[in-house]
């Protein structure tokens, strides 16, 4: 009878448990702890979520052929189509279609990605000098970058130093 109990009780919490897939790595130069998502698939690109003590970089990857530089810009669309959050490029000039943008790691939740977090991602329209590239989110990619945030920002948090 207990142990029908304890099954009981255990299954609620366990429903609600968030399915966090992120490896555990260490950076090459620094040999410090980093957390990855891997890429996520997209409709026409890639996205790495990768955290470490400083800052959590969202990487993009278009393929060959994008050019991005510091003026180009990121706007993520969520799912009412009214609420848009803009974001600058921090990564370096490259045509190989890479777009990176990143969120500094405190023990706060930054906004922008507690945004992420708590609301779906319509699209992500990326441009540069007047060339715009659109990536529009099905509803399952729309649940894994929701998720995939939401584990991040939780999960960075550990790789904080403390004093």
């Amino acid at each position: 009878m207990k142990y029908l109990f304890l099954l009981l009780i255990g299954v609620p919490v366990s429903l609600f448990a968030q399915d966090c897939r992120i490896k555990k790595e260490k950076d090459q130069f620094s040999q410090q702890e980093r957390l990855t998502t891997g890429f996520i698939q997209l409709t026409n690109c890639r996205l790495s979520i990768t955290a470490d003590s400083k800052e959590l970089d969202f990487l993009f990857s278009l393929g060959p052929d994008k050019c991005f530089d510091e003026n180009s810009t990121l706007t993520v669309v969520y799912d009412d189509g009214h609420t848009k959050t803009n974001l600058r490029n921090t990564g370096s000039m490259n045509c190989e279609g890479l777009f990176h943008f990143t969120v500094r790691n405190t023990t706060t939740t930054n906004y922008n990605l507690d945004r992420l977090t708590t609301k779906k991602v319509k699209a992500f329209v990326l441009t540069n000098a007047n060339v715009t590239t659109t990536v529009l989110l099905n509803p399952d990619q729309q649940q894994m970058i929701q998720t995939a945030a939401g584990c991040m920002a939780k999960e960075a948090k550990t790789l904080i130093a403390q004093p």
